[in-house]
């Protein structure tokens, strides 16, 4: 799945250029709340970005593949909305962001789920 793969590469760029962002430009804008509110945005974003890879190289040699495909469409999900949500929270301190952030957790736990029945 030449997709997932070149999304899991676009996701983990993005992801090293965020944390590097937030360890650099961040550091001394943001409460250390926010700031531990960004990093986990940004390491929930690392791990699945390397999911994404991993499923990239895994779906084709797996006889459910569907279920491994619709999985990581998931994990792009979570990322957008988990990590994203995340990042805007502790960015904008706008409350609204903060139930968008259990949406991203459903969409990985989801996504998770298919591969493992896809395995099985």
């Amino acid at each position: 799945m030449q997709t997932f793969v070149m999304l899991g590469s676009i996701l983990m760029f993005l992801a090293v250029a965020l944390g590097a962002f937030g360890a650099h430009a961040l550091k001394a804008r943001l409460t250390p709340d926010k700031m531990k509110v960004y990093e986990t945005g940004v390491q929930y974003h690392i791990a699945h970005a390397l999911g994404l890879l991993l499923l990239g190289l895994l779906a084709d040699r797996l006889p459910e593949a569907s279920l491994i495909v619709t999985g990581g469409w998931f994990l792009l999900a979570g990322v957008i909305l988990f990590s994203g949500s995340l990042y805007m929270l502790s960015l904008t301190g706008k409350r609204i962001f903060g139930p968008i952030t259990p949406l991203g957790g459903v969409a990985f736990l989801i996504g998770w789920v298919l591969v493992l029945v896809a395995v099985i």
